[in-house]
C-alpha cells in the first residue's frame, strides 16, 4: 500500500496548528472499510475542532468528509466491495490518504457524480438537505432568508429552496459575493440594517425563516428580520457562537421559535444517512443543485485552506486533494 499520511493539530489554536504527518491505517475491523480518498471537503466545523471551540481528544485528525474508492472490506460488511466509489462524511480524519470508517457510514456515490463533487457536497448538501427538508414545511410563496448565500452551505440552500417555491432573500458578507448569488433578492447590508431591508421587501410582515450559519454577528438581525411566530434557525458558528440569550427576547419579537440543530442528529441510522444522501445525489443528477467548487488546495496545504475559509475568501465549496 502506498504510504499513508494525514493532517493533525497537536494542540488547539490558528491554522499554523495543523501538520502533516505519516500513519499506518492499519486493515479495516468488524463492519468497517479502508477509503483511498481522492477529495476531501473543507468545512467551517474543522476550525471549530482546531481551535478546540469543539472539543476533542488531542491529537485532533481533521475533517469530516472525503470520497475515494474502496480499498478493503472488514469482516460483516454487505452491500459494499473493493473498487466501489464511496462517500462518508462522518467523525473525524478525514484530512488523509486513507481512512477507516464504519461501513454503515458510508454512501455510494451514484454515476454522474465525481468523487471530488462528492467531497464537496456531502456535509455540506446534506445540511443543506434537512435544513430544507426536515426543519420546517416551507410551502410555494413563503419566505426564507439565508446567510452566508455564497458560502458551501448557503449557495445549494438556495437553489434547493428555490425548486421548491421558496422566496429566497440572500444576504453575502460582500458586494462581490452577493453579485453572484441568483436568488429573489441578493443582498449586501450591514447587518444592523438588514431588519429594515427585510420589512421593505416584505411588506413589514418579516420572514417566515432564518437559515443562519454566521452565528453571533447576525443573531440580532435574524431575530429582527422574522414575522411574528416565525422561526430562527441557527445552524454554524462562522463569526463566533451566539451569547446567552433570553427567552423573554422570543416572545417580545413575536412569539419567535428557536433551533440549533446538527446534521448529526439526522442521519444517526444508515436508513436516514441513505435517504438524506439519495435526496442529495437526485437534486444533483437533476441539476438543481451543483458543487460550485470554488477552490482547490492540496491536502498538505490545509493550513493556507483554513486561512482563506476564516478570512471570508472563499467561494462555494473547497476541496483538498491528497
Amino acid at each position: 500500500m502506498t504510504r499513508a499520511w494525514r493532517m493533525v493539530a497537536h494542540t488547539h489554536g490558528g491554522p499554523n496548528v495543523i501538520v502533516r504527518e505519516d500513519f499506518d491505517p492499519g486493515l479495516p475491523g468488524e463492519g468497517e472499510v479502508l477509503i483511498v480518498q481522492e477529495a476531501i471537503g473543507l468545512n467551517f466545523i474543522d476550525t471549530y475542532y482546531r481551535s478546540g471551540l469543539y472539543p476533542a481528544p488531542l491529537p485532533v485528525a481533521l475533517g469530516s468528509e472525503g470520497a475515494g474508492h474502496i480499498a478493503a472490506v472488514g469482516p460483516g460488511v454487505t452491500g459494499l466491495a473493493i473498487g466501489d466509489k464511496v462517500a462518508c462524511a462522518s467523525g473525524l480524519g478525514a484530512y488523509a490518504t486513507h481512512r477507516i470508517v464504519p461501513a454503515d457510514k458510508v454512501v455510494i456515490v451514484p454515476e454522474g457524480v465525481s468523487t471530488s463533487d462528492a467531497a464537496a457536497m456531502m456535509l455540506k448538501g446534506m445540511t443543506a438537505c434537512y435544513l430544507a427538508e426536515d426543519m420546517v414545511a416551507l410551502a410555494p410563496g413563503e419566505v426564507a432568508l439565508v446567510h452566508a448565500a455564497a458560502g458551501g452551505v448557503g449557495s445549494i440552500l438556495i437553489p434547493w429552496l428555490r425548486d421548491k417555491g421558496v422566496v429566497v432573500i440572500a444576504h453575502s458578507g460582500s458586494a462581490e459575493k452577493a453579485a453572484k448569488v441568483d436568488a429573489d433578492h441578493s443582498l449586501h447590508v450591514p447587518f444592523d440594517d438588514l431588519a429594515t431591508c427585510l420589512r421593505d421587501l416584505t411588506g413589514g410582515r418579516g420572514v417566515d425563516v432564518v437559515y443562519d450559519g454566521v452565528g453571533k454577528d447576525s443573531w440580532a438581525a435574524s431575530l429582527a428580520s422574522l414575522k411574528r411566530r416565525g422561526m430562527l434557525i441557527s445552524y454554524g458558528n462562522a463569526s463566533g457562537a451566539v451569547q446567552p440569550i433570553s427567552l423573554l427576547d422570543l416572545s417580545r419579537n413575536g412569539s419567535l421559535f428557536v433551533t440549533r440543530p446538527t446534521l448529526a442528529d439526522y442521519i444517526v441510522t444508515a436508513q436516514e444517512l441513505a435517504r438524506t444522501a439519495d435526496r442529495l445525489f437526485d437534486r444533483m443528477q437533476r441539476g438543481i443543485v451543483k458543487s460550485a467548487i470554488g477552490q482547490r488546495f492540496a491536502l498538505s496545504d490545509a493550513e493556507q485552506a483554513h486561512r482563506a475559509l476564516e478570512a471570508r475568501e472563499t467561494t462555494g465549496a473547497t476541496i483538498l486533494i491528497p
